[in-house]
């Protein structure tokens, strides 16, 4: 008999497109063969070559089985869960009852297929007064939140390239990092089709490029002068949809006189694109019915990354490219992520550093440990994550993690964070439990992927959910709220639909219930939930609440129900379809209903951004020098690179080593040698690579691939580089604290 299929997701990047995968060998848990789903609703069968090697995570190396604690001389002892939860929650309420909670520091909340977990460690959080978070989304996406809250008042960044005439990638190479469902299928559509225009921000020839109409090749770190000439040449020549600004906007006649004045022959120059070219894509711009956006990492991890997310979202509003099929929208996400409007002002405790969307920049959590300060943290939570991998200047991170009084890692495998944690609480992987994530972005059908548990953890690990290990750790912390077994006894009397104003009542009632609702749902709601589906209780919240607030999308996507009773459907509704489901149906003009500002008008004024555009006529400073002369962009996407959870390089059937790509020319002058090798040099580490020779590279523009240079198994060979050994956290975005990772100032030097 063939062994069985089993519906689930792909874990690898934001779309998490629906899988097939046959499961079998001798302990009934291995990946045969993974497959794309048709039956998923978004992304319909479509399935690239990273998911394929899915089986790599399954049998995944450094798999941690048994919770872990730190010895003296830094080797580890394993330990009963009895033991790591008591002296954790000693450690950390000492460290809250002596300091104040705000000093433990939680870093994570999910990678890119789980983000259940980030809802139960909030009670986690709650119980130890813990104040101050951060994760990958810091690294990438606040700035970008930032200019979306002002002017939107709602997280607006998704364009319709389904249906867009064009499309435009600004710092995003889709071929390879996806983002749009379908991605591949959707760019080809848009480049194979005469009436439609594929258009590509970048300084590498990427995959994507090629495939362009138009391809602006900037120059390294200066896209803030090419879209800033491009909205000069819209406005100088008096291009711009007056009409629907005048509708729409609030603030333009202040925007204006600023684009107005734009050098735009001297800012084509500093950004090294052809003036005609911009006046090419201008014209095009203007003319096309629609036009989508998509910007991401190769400006978000680079200079003047907010004020480039700033001037994308003006070309929107130049063109009239909002709220209609075809261009940007805001959709209905079943629970949002983040909202930067709830803690505007707030700083962080040492460095003073911005908090957007709740979320601490990751380039100052270092300095905000390695101090004196009386208000430094002293205890860290790290969950789902590898920051001494992925952040900046990763070395300096191992330090400040050193010296913490408590660390606590929360995670599949022995990272290279975990191996310099106190204490290693090892958790189920994400097909051995139920799981989901809150990436639901699309318009007009938005769906929501609810995962069940499809294999069951190895035999003889003794390994938890994250769910659980919150839910003990609340406990031991003695903060489990007192109302546990009346709600307990009143969901088994009433049942789950009728419970639902039960427990919200007791909410209401006890504020503190809220904040500890996930831990609550999962000891009294998880055991009645179907088999593997039982970390799934404290979405059950999420749906009823979302019904109340948007009853006619939820009906719209075919649930039934009013009130309690709507949510209630939609919770069964995400039970009952493994491969995910439509939860939500709009048209596009309900993005102006989601528009949170004034009259529903767009605010176009930011005032610091716009400072920084007038600061834009002194020109470029120069990220080079006569010791680094190259800038190296850090963690490129290629086709066998992912995120770290792929921890086996034998995953990679190409470019195994993560090679160094180099421009001919400057390979030449170097004496580099196709194959060979090269040491790079930046103001905080060395490394040695592999050498690529590649026309995609520009003159003085390197690059290295995201996802190498992980550490073996008790401290075995590395293989490729660990890139931001070389990144430094003082290179970073003057507003969001964003890392510029893409223009690192570096040195090459051939090794014979």
């Amino acid at each position: 008999m063939e062994p069985a299929w089993h519906k689930s997701a792909c874990i690898l990047c934001e779309n998490n497109c629906g899988i097939e995968i046959q499961i079998g060998g001798d302990d009934s848990r291995q990946f045969l063969k993974v497959r794309g789903d048709k039956d998923h609703p978004a992304s319909r069968g479509y399935l690239c070559q990273k998911a394929s090697r899915l089986p790599y995570y399954q049998r995944g190396r450094d798999r941690v089985t048994a919770p872990q604690k730190r010895n003296a001389d830094g080797s580890f002892s394993t330990v009963s869960w009895d033991t790591a939860i008591s002296e954790i929650a000693a450690k950390l309420a000492a460290i809250r009852d002596s300091h104040g909670g705000d000093k433990i520091f939680y870093y994570g909340g999910g990678g890119q297929g789980n983000h259940l977990p980030a809802g139960y460690a909030m009670s986690t959080l709650a119980a130890l007064g813990s104040r101050y978070r951060s994760n990958a989304l810091a690294q990438e996406k606040t700035g970008e939140l930032l200019v979306a809250s002002q002017m939107f008042g709602a997280s607006a960044r998704n364009g319709d390239f389904e249906h867009c005439q064009v499309g435009v990638f600004i710092g995003k190479n889709p071929w390879q990092s996806h983002g749009v469902p379908r991605s591949r299928l959707t760019v080809r559509a848009i480049a194979r089709n005469p009436e439609r225009t594929l258009v590509v921000f970048d300084p590498c020839l990427s995959e994507t490029a090629e495939l362009a109409d138009i391809h602006v090749r900037v120059k390294p770190g200066t896209d803030a002068w090419a879209l800033a000439a491009l909205l000069g040449v819209i406005a100088q020549q008096g291009w711009q949809h007056q009409h629907w600004i005048d509708l729409h906007t609030a603030g333009m006649d202040q925007v204006m006189p600023l684009l107005l004045q734009v050098p735009v022959s001297d800012y084509c120059a500093h950004a090294g694109v052809p003036e005609q070219q911009l006046f090419e894509l201008a014209q095009c711009m203007v003319e096309a019915d629609s036009v989508a956006f998509a910007e991401d990492l190769g400006v978000q991890m680079n200079r003047h990354s907010t004020l480039v997310s700033y001037l994308n979202r003006l070309l929107w509003l130049l063109t009239g490219n909002f709220g209609k099929r075809g261009s940007q929208y805001i959709p209905r996400p079943l629970r949002s992520l983040l909202n930067a409007s709830t803690d505007r002002g707030r700083r962080s405790p040492v460095t003073g550093a911005e908090i957007i969307g709740g979320l601490m920049p990751c380039n100052v959590i270092a300095d905000e440990i390695l101090t004196g300060h009386p208000d430094r943290f002293r205890a860290m939570i790290i969950e789902a994550a590898n920051p001494v991998h992925s952040l900046a200047d990763s070395r300096r991170f191992a330090e400040a993690m050193e010296s913490l009084e408590c660390t606590v890692v929360i995670d599949v495998a022995m990272s290279e964070t975990a191996r310099h944690a106190d204490y290693v609480l090892p958790v189920a992987n994400q097909y051995e439990k139920a799981e989901a994530t809150f990436f639901n972005f699309e318009m007009p059908a938005n769906y929501f992927h609810l995962r069940p548990a499809i294999v069951e953890p190895p035999a003889g690990s003794d390994v938890l959910t994250e769910a659980e290990i919150h839910c003990r750790l609340v406990e031991a912390l003695g903060a489990m709220p007192p109302e546990l077994n009346d709600l307990a006894a009143a969901l088994q009397q009433q049942g789950r639909a009728a419970f639902a104003t039960t427990f919200l009542g007791a909410m209401q009632r006890n504020p503190a219930l809220m904040k500890l609702g996930a831990v609550v749902l999962h000891r009294i709601l998880g055991p009645q939930l179907p088999a593997g589906y039982q970390n799934a209780a404290a979405l059950w919240p999420v749906a009823q609440l979302f019904a109340l607030q948007y009853p006619d999308s939820v009906r719209r996507a075919g649930i039934e129900g009013d009130g309690m009773a709507l949510g209630e459907n939609l919770f069964q509704a995400m039970l009952d379809h493994p491969q995910g489901l439509v939860f939500a149906v709009d048209d596009y003009d309900s993005s102006w209903q989601s528009v949170n500002t004034e009259e529903h008008r767009i605010q176009a004024v930011m005032p610091e951004l716009l400072t920084q555009l007038t600061q834009l006529q002194l020109g470029p400073q120069a990220l080079v020098s006569e010791e680094f002369p190259f800038l190296l962009a850090a963690g490129e996407r290629r086709s066998y690179t992912a995120n770290t959870i792929y921890r086996d390089p034998a995953w990679r059937r190409q470019d195994f080593a993560g090679a160094l790509r180099i421009s001919p020319g400057d390979a030449h002058s170097l004496g580099l040698e196709h194959g060979g090798l090269v040491r790079i040099r930046s103001s905080r580490a060395t490394a040695q690579a592999v050498v690529e020779i590649s026309e995609r590279m520009q003159p003085g523009h390197v690059s290295l691939p995201n996802g190498t240079g992980l550490d073996g198994s008790a401290g075995g060979p590395r293989v490729g580089v660990a890139v931001n050994e070389l990144t430094d956290t003082a290179h970073r975005d003057a507003i969001a604290g964003t890392p510029w990772h893409k223009v690192v100032p570096v040195a090459l030097q051939r090794v014979s």
